[in-house]
């Protein structure tokens, strides 16, 4: 895993509207095209010192949107996005260092187990296809 093809991004400043959630398995994660046109995601989410964290390559379309413009909507979902709980405004940010990424990429494969290794292996393969 490289800084640059798997940034970590934190979501959220604003947690303290979403304590109440606990420790979801999904987080429906609303960004922003330029147009302002919503584009929602779900993403695994990991929570530490007020913040959420979640995983991304970096070249996906979710990165580049927060790049452009942090602003995000979350929300806790299913697996498809669905949302279970009313949508919260946050804003997230791309981790910049490589150590933040690493520990924040051990504390998600240790939640999500097997499922994280082979999302990981899968999408690494995929995109050395391509």
């Amino acid at each position: 895993m490289t800084h640059i093809e798997n940034p970590f991004f934190s979501a959220l400043e604003s947690i303290m509207q979403f304590k109440e959630i606990g420790n979801p398995t999904y987080i429906a994660l609303e960004t922003f095209r330029k147009s302002g046109e919503g584009v929602v995601t779900p993403v695994w989410v990991v929570a530490e010192g007020g913040k959420l964290y979640v995983w991304t390559v970096g070249d996906s379309g979710k990165v580049k949107r927060i790049r452009n413009n942090g602003r995000v909507h979350i929300a806790v979902s299913d697996s498809r996005g669905t949302p279970k709980s009313e949508w919260v405004e946050a804003t997230a940010r791309v981790l910049d260092t490589p150590a933040d990424e690493e520990k924040q990429r051990r504390r998600l494969a240790s939640k999500y187990g097997w499922q994280f290794h082979m999302f990981n292996f899968m999408n690494r393969f995929s995109r050395n296809k391509a």
